[in-house]
Parts: C-alpha cells; structure tokens; sequence
C-alpha cells in the first residue's frame, strides 16, 4: 500500500496521499466551503468536513501533502463503472498551479492500471470551467449531461477517461 501513496512522475518526491486525519477533514472543511464549487452550492465546512473524515472501505478518502504541508484532499470510489470515480479533489488555493491536482490525477490513474481497469471518471459542475478544462486536459472526455444533479437549474458533466487494458 505505501507504493500506491506515492505520487507518479516527477511530483513524487514532494507529494504524497495518505488516510485523511480528523484533524485534516476538520482544517479543510470550511477551507474548501469557501471555494467554488462547495461555495456555490452553499455546502458547510462543518458537512464538507464530516464527509472528509467519513470512514468507507470501498470509498477511500486521503489528504494530499506536499511534503509537510496539507494541500488538499481526494476521495475515490473504487470499482464504480469498471472503474474508480474521482469522488472529490480539492487542492487549496496556496497549492493550486503547483501541479498538485495533476499529481493527484496521474496517482489515481496508476492506481487503476494497476487495478486493470478500463476507466476512469469524475463529475464536475457545468459553471466550474477550471475543473472542466483541467480534467479535459488530462483525456477526459465528456459523456453525458445530468441536469439537476446537485441542484434545480444547474448541470453536472460525467466525464470518463478510458484506460489501455494491459
């Protein structure tokens, strides 16, 4: 398992992924309600941060470090459609553009060619352009539109990313 907490490529010296701690779920909560997508849906730090400390054995939910530093948090649903779904990413401000998510990306798709499956996927909000262009950037594409997914009068993308089989 400490093989599978390393980061893949060059980040693997600075970041790593481990169990989320009560203490990381409780500082990153209300950090990551104050940022979109959480701050648009009005989600509390408080819930946001029960969720991160939230213990499910086919659910992983990790912070990421950047050496000693938190930077953020990734939650994992292992086995969804032949593949694991990218449940939550978020990276603090401090260590967006630091190549932390891509990281994190290149971590969870090692892990499902290790694991021989044929995706990947995420859901991202229609508004939250970033994530959509992010997520694209690294082969994602996008399959289907769910309109009211999280809210009236919003849509959610599904995006997959198809693995080679080896």
């Amino acid at each position: 398992m400490a093989d599978e907490l390393k980061a893949a490529g060059s980040h693997s010296d600075e970041v790593s992924f481990q169990p989320i701690s009560a203490d990381s779920a409780a500082r990153l909560g209300p950090a990551f309600a104050a940022m979109d997508p959480w701050a648009y849906y009005h989600y509390a730090g408080e819930a946001l941060a029960a969720y991160l400390a939230g213990q499910e054995e086919a659910a992983p939910r990790l912070e990421i470090r950047v050496g000693d530093d938190l930077a953020g948090a990734i939650c994992i649903r292992k086995n969804w459609l032949r593949g694991p779904y990218l449940q939550f990413l978020g990276i603090l401000p401090s260590f967006q553009n630091r190549g932390v998510g891509s990281a994190a990306l290149e971590w969870l798709e090692a892990l499902a060619t290790r694991e021989k499956s044929q995706n990947v996927w995420v859901v991202a909000s229609g508004f939250n352009t970033g994530a959509l262009s992010f997520y694209e950037r690294f082969g994602f594409v996008r399959v289907a539109t769910l309109d009211g997914l999280v809210a009236d009068g919003t849509d959610e993308i599904l995006l997959r990313k198809r693995l080679a089989i080896r």
